[in-house]
């Protein structure tokens, strides 16, 4: 099988889309060497992030003959690359597909992280929510299947946009394997050092934006003692939001805020910290959370998105407006060893259903069902 796959993330972003964009590209290829993988980018950009293709002889990279009108490439120009290559399926990994593919014989799923953009509007401005919906809209019509990566998505692509859930299929993503390793000792004092972390603390992940309601941590901390939360996010203007609140509050002594975090050292400071406060207002997945649990640490997350589907059962969850309840919580989790022990063991257990080769193996399936029904 010959797989195309739009991989502008996967070169281009470190986060989110290019995590997910790298993981399954990996996991595809890794399945069965006699498919063959192209990855269609409008610049090869240097990422060592994709240093695991070399590895692989069954993925080849394609980039548009001419520098020019690489944004025109990607969303139509491609459809001419892609028939002359021989693709059998075409793999949209971030909300869209090229205009006219359904119209020279290639087969196509395209991957739908969330609705963000439709949730909350006004992160986004008039003309990117119209570009944003114009985009999935057309990617949702055109493909043969659509996956959402939380049954939230999904959830939410019915109720929002009116596709057919029998169009749409659930598949979770994983995390990356770094966080199923134990770091060594020398590992994680070499991290502890640089970053002078005090020997236990909250820990709080993801870029530092509204919807992502660190504030909401922030304020409960008020109300636990003796602990530092140390935040490892990009920052935003939202963030002056929350530093106006610490220094109000006379907090500055409990709020670390890391800069410039390797991904090396991400895994060693999950693996120090006491317990992650993930109260986001929104998300597709939250990766995060499974990084979290993947790494040993007790989850505490918000109520009213795909959370409790990424952390489990055994994980905590409290209303996103609740800082009350988000103190009781830390505190009942930091009071009590045998519950931290039993949400770290329950937490992995949890994780291992989000492995790699059973999300490859649900995702080759899914391609095949495709190709079969043509």
């Amino acid at each position: 099988m010959k797989i195309g796959y739009d991989a502008k993330r996967a070169f281009y972003n470190n986060t989110g889309l290019g995590n997910y964009s790298r993981w399954l590209i990996k996991g595809i290829a890794s399945l069965n060497p006699s498919n063959t993988l192209y990855l269609y980018t409008p610049k090869a950009k240097a990422n060592p992030r994709l240093n695991f293709v070399g590895d692989y002889p069954n993925i080849h990279t394609v980039t548009p003959k001419s520098k020019w009108f690489t944004s025109w490439w990607r969303s139509k120009g491609i459809v001419k690359d892609l028939k002359l290559d021989g693709i059998d399926l075409y793999h949209g990994l971030s909300h869209e597909l090229p205009s006219d593919i359904e119209q020279i014989g290639i087969r196509s799923v395209v991957t739908v992280h969330d609705l963000i953009f439709i949730r909350f509007p006004k992160q986004f401005g008039a003309v990117n929510y119209r570009i944003y919906l114009a985009k999935v809209k057309h990617a949702c019509r055109v493909a043969d299947q659509i996956i959402a990566i939380s049954q939230k998505t999904k959830d939410d692509m019915v109720k929002l946009l009116g596709i057919d859930p029998k169009k749409i299929e659930v598949i979770y993503q994983g995390c990356d394997p770094a966080f199923t390793i134990e770091q060594t000792a020398a590992q994680k004092s070499a991290v502890k050092e640089k970053y002078n972390l005090p020997k236990h603390f909250i820990l709080s992940v993801g870029t530092i934006e509204e919807r992502k309601n660190l504030l909401l941590t922030v304020k409960a901390l008020k109300n636990v003692d003796d602990i530092t939360l140390v935040v490892v996010g990009k920052e935003t203007k939202y963030t002056e939001q929350v530093k106006a609140y610490i220094a109000a509050n006379n907090l500055n002594q409990r709020v670390m805020f890391l800069k410039d975090v390797t991904f090396a050292e991400l895994a060693a400071i999950y693996q120090l910290a006491s317990v992650f406060v993930y109260p986001s207002r929104y998300e597709g997945f939250g990766i995060p959370v499974l990084e979290a649990l993947n790494s040993g640490v007790p989850v505490i997350a918000a109520t009213g998105s795909c959370l409790e589907e990424a952390g489990g059962p055994d994980s905590l969850y409290v209303n996103p407006d609740d800082d009350t309840s988000l103190a009781e919580k830390l505190n009942q989790v930091l009071g009590d060893d045998d519950l931290r022990q039993h949400m770290i063991t329950k937490g992995r257990a949890y994780a291992a259903n989000f492995t790699d080769d059973k999300l490859s193996l649900q995702l080759m399936q899914l391609y095949q069902n495709i190709l079969n029904h043509a």
